[in-house]
């Protein structure tokens, strides 16, 4: 019994019944006293009447009047068991249809509720004593028995009421105890499975649209989530482990080389900065995952403001722009004012920045590299990064923004796929995307993001300019 009483579905059913049965209570009892009472009064004032009316031929007629009134009484009434009593001051019967006077009657005048023998049959009687001229007492009475009788049956019709809902309610909740525990062990197997380490397991869907299949549907939609995460997890930290293998390798054999050659001084210095080199090259790689953390955290929503990304998009084309001159291309901005959007300016500097300097290690020497800045008819703004190189195959725009990924275009070039990886952080980190097409030949690549609510594009340049060193990506990005 304590363990039904633990389940949740039996409480449940049970406070139910409780509720039902207190309600019925509530409801019947008003019933019941409504119904007593408006019956109450109707025999009280027909007593009181007869009363009055004794009393006021012992008044006219004196004792003779009152005696044949009572008489009257008795025999005339349509009630057989209503009561009449004249009684002498030492409570003799003069009159009247009882022969002694009721011991359950006082001598103190007022309202009594007495059990008399009538017809060998005990009846509950309402009666009123009232005292007379002349020391007479006079009893008049009413039978209630039927009264008493209704409140009987309606008492015991609640009590039976009471126990068919008890009953009901038990067996309700033990059927929904039943079939929702089903349902909960079903959902518990999954945990426990999942807990031991099997991630395909999923709770089984009835169907049915109900609230355990809504339930269901959520917990499978999270565990999917999971295993999502929980692969990205495994794969980056596979690709952590085989990026920083090589500049740790090349480290190592740098060190064993110097200690076994003990080479000139300038050699010495030669190798000492390709092992900076190599150290620069982890700490970018650290560096850029911590970003991506603090991007997928949120943090960085405190220090939105409004920024005027037309004048961002200029100084990140100043900052790069030497950059791909240096590899023999062109540069070519088309950045209108008047366009601001709600952000970090330094993570918005960082995404333009990334775009700029994947475009700039695979554009052809002699073509030119395009950054445009337009409104969208949807509102939005549009930072377009377009190049003339090798671009990227259908079959991987899909994945070049996964952390690490790199196709076979880039294997030869320097970077290890984080590059996009941040843009697409930072797009969705400002509620916008970051969208990859052909620029035929080349790669076209669109960061959208959504307009500010009210554009203000009057703060002084300096407020949305950022360090142009700070805002340099460390060079750990590489096209897929």
């Amino acid at each position: 019994m304590i363990r039904l009483l633990r389940s949740t579905s039996v409480r449940l059913a049970l406070g139910y019944a409780a509720l039902f049965i207190v309600s019925s209570l509530a409801l019947v009892g008003f019933i019941g006293w409504g119904t007593a009472g408006y019956l109450d009064r109707e025999v009280e004032a027909a007593i009181v009447a007869d009363t009055r009316a004794v009393a006021d031929r012992l008044r006219d007629f004196g004792l003779a009047g009152a005696v044949a009134t009572v008489t009257e009484r008795v025999v005339q009434t349509a009630d057989e068991h209503a009561i009449y009593l004249l009684a002498n001051p030492a409570l003799a019967p003069v009159a009247g249809n009882l022969d002694a006077w009721p011991a359950a009657v006082k001598r103190e005048p007022g309202w009594y509720q007495a059990e008399l023998v009538q017809a060998n049959k005990l009846h509950a009687t309402r009666l009123l004593h009232v005292a007379l001229p002349g020391n007479y007492h006079l009893l008049v009475g009413r039978d209630v028995q039927d009264r008493v009788a209704v409140q009987s049956l309606i008492l015991n019709a609640l009590a039976w009421a009471a126990a068919a809902a008890i009953a009901i309610a038990v067996a309700g909740g033990l059927l929904v105890r039943r079939a929702v525990l089903r349902r909960v062990e079903a959902i518990n197997r999954t945990a426990v499975a999942i807990v031991q380490g099997d991630l395909s397991q999923r709770v089984p869907v009835r169907g049915t649209s109900d609230e355990f299949d809504q339930l269901a549907q959520t917990i499978n939609t999270m565990l999917q989530q999971i295993g999502v995460l929980i692969e990205s997890v495994r794969n980056s930290s596979n690709a952590v482990a085989h990026d920083l293998r090589t500049p740790l390798a090349e480290l190592r054999a740098r060190l064993e080389e110097l200690l076994r050659v003990k080479p000139s001084p300038d050699a010495t210095f030669g190798e000492i900065q390709g092992a900076v080199a190599d150290i620069d090259r982890i700490i970018g790689i650290f560096n850029a995952l911590l970003r991506l953390a603090e991007i997928d955290s949120g943090e960085r929503r405190a220090g939105f403001r409004s920024v005027d990304i037309a004048a961002l998009a200029a100084e990140a084309a100043e900052l790069y722009a030497p950059l791909i001159e240096e590899r023999g291309a062109k540069l070519a901005i088309d950045a209108p004012g008047g366009m601001a959007v709600t952000g970090d300016p330094f993570l918005l500097a960082q995404a333009i920045g990334n775009l700029l300097d994947n475009a700039a290690k695979y554009a052809p020497a002699g073509s030119t590299i395009s950054l445009d800045v337009a409104r969208r008819a949807d509102q939005q703004i549009e930072i377009t990064v377009a190049d003339r190189g090798p671009g990227i195959p259908d079959t991987e725009k899909g994945r070049v923004t996964e952390r690490f990924y790199r196709g076979d275009a880039s294997r030869s070039t320097v970077g290890v796929g984080l590059g996009l990886s941040v843009v697409a952080a930072v797009a969705r980190l400002h509620g916008g995307a970051l969208t990859l097409g052909d620029n035929h030949p080349g790669l076209r690549a669109a960061l959208v993001l959504p307009a500010a609510a009210e554009t203000d594009v009057r703060a002084s340049t300096s407020s949305a300019r950022t360090d142009k060193n700070t805002a340099r990506p460390e060079p750990v990005e590489g096209r897929a």
